[in-house]
This record gives C-alpha cells, sequence and structure tokens, in this order.
C-alpha cells in the first residue's frame, strides 16, 4: 500500500513538473514575441504579447518584466491615441461612416452634434443647423479606464456616469469609432455583451 501511495505521489510531482515546464516555455515564448514587436515598434501586438506573458506567471522575473512593459506601452499608445483625436469630431450616427442610413440621418437631422478632444477633457456641443446657435451640453474629463494593469485594453476611457467606451481611430485618423463595452456600478464592472451603444465621428 506505501508502495503504491509513492507511487502515486510520484506521477502528481511528474504531472506538476511538466505542467509548470509548459508554462515556462510558453511565458517565454510570448516574452519573446513580446520583445520582437517592441524593437519593431509594433507596440499594438507587443502589448497583447506582454499582457499573456505577464499573466502566466506574474511572480517571476518574465512576469514582472511583461508588467513593466504593458505599462510603459500603455502610456505610450494612449498619448498616441490623444495625439491623433485632439481637435472636432462631429457626430455622424450609430452606423458606419460609409453607410448610406447613416449619411441620410446626419442630413436629416435639426441639429449638429459634434465633440471637442483635448488633453484633459471632452467637450460635447449641438449646434442648430438653421441658426448656428452653439451650446455646451456637457463636458467630461478624459479619464482612461484601467481596472487590470495586466490588461491590454489601452484606448477604453470611463465617463462621469460609469460607462466605459473603446475608442479607436481608422488607419488615417479620421474616422473615430467609440463603443460602450461595460459599465462601472456599485457592484462592480458589468460587460455590455449585445446591443452596445456605437457612435462614429468624423473629424472636423
Amino acid at each position: 500500500m506505501k508502495t503504491y501511495l509513492n507511487l502515486v505521489l510520484l506521477l502528481l510531482s511528474i504531472n506538476i513538473i511538466a505542467q509548470d515546464d509548459a508554462k515556462a516555455k510558453f511565458q517565454k515564448n510570448k516574452y519573446e514575441m513580446a520583445v520582437s514587436y517592441y524593437k519593431k515598434a509594433d507596440f499594438k501586438n507587443a502589448l497583447d504579447l506582454y499582457s499573456v506573458a505577464s499573466k502566466i506567471r506574474p511572480e517571476n522575473d518574465l512576469g514582472k518584466e511583461s508588467i513593466k512593459k504593458v505599462d510603459t506601452l500603455k502610456t505610450i499608445l494612449r498619448k498616441d491615441i490623444i495625439d491623433k483625436a485632439l481637435g472636432i469630431w462631429k457626430l455622424k450616427g450609430d452606423k458606419p461612416v460609409w453607410s448610406v442610413n447613416s449619411e441620410n440621418d446626419s442630413k436629416n437631422a435639426l441639429v449638429l452634434e459634434f465633440i471637442e478632444i483635448n488633453n484633459t477633457q471632452i467637450l460635447f456641443y449641438e449646434q442648430d443647423k438653421k441658426t448656428l446657435v452653439k451650446k455646451l451640453l456637457k463636458t467630461e474629463n478624459l479619464v482612461f479606464y484601467n481596472k487590470d494593469e495586466s490588461d491590454s485594453l489601452f484606448s477604453a476611457i470611463i465617463l462621469s456616469d460609469g460607462t466605459i467606451w473603446n475608442c479607436t481611430l481608422d488607419e488615417n485618423s479620421e474616422v473615430l469609432h467609440v463603443i460602450n463595452i461595460a459599465k462601472q456600478t456599485e457592484k462592480g464592472v458589468e460587460k455590455v455583451e449585445t446591443n452596445n451603444l456605437e457612435r462614429f465621428y468624423t473629424k472636423g
């Protein structure tokens, strides 16, 4: 009986060691791929891979170094998206700007809605198309959502009502797409899985 138990323990130990070894190899692979992308200045892919590497074994050297890189890359990418987003953005609707319905909705609207983005705030306006009177609707502080330090999500902002919006720019930085992905409540963060609210803006 004792021999049997020793054999079981030995097999379990071998299995655990094998799993740990596989995890170590997987983490090293992701880390090295991240370094490669980082050297090529492909910061988005590097961020994704550093994020994965940091979560496999956050307590070891590669995990700790990956967390530092995640923080650094988020800062770089956030500055980049803010620099490109500075200025006036006209609301085109909740459909892609190339959509026929989006163009019709925009033309038929009685007021023009737009936002102004600076380094610290987002200002929401509307302008009467006939009188051209401009009205400031509200002002929001520009706050990036950053609940999990190892998360690769870098372009989500959180508004004063708790809604969390992921923001992306097209390759020419002429179309801003925002989508509601979650909401911060007293119970925690509730993800929006279906029927997400979307907004499309064009520069200018």
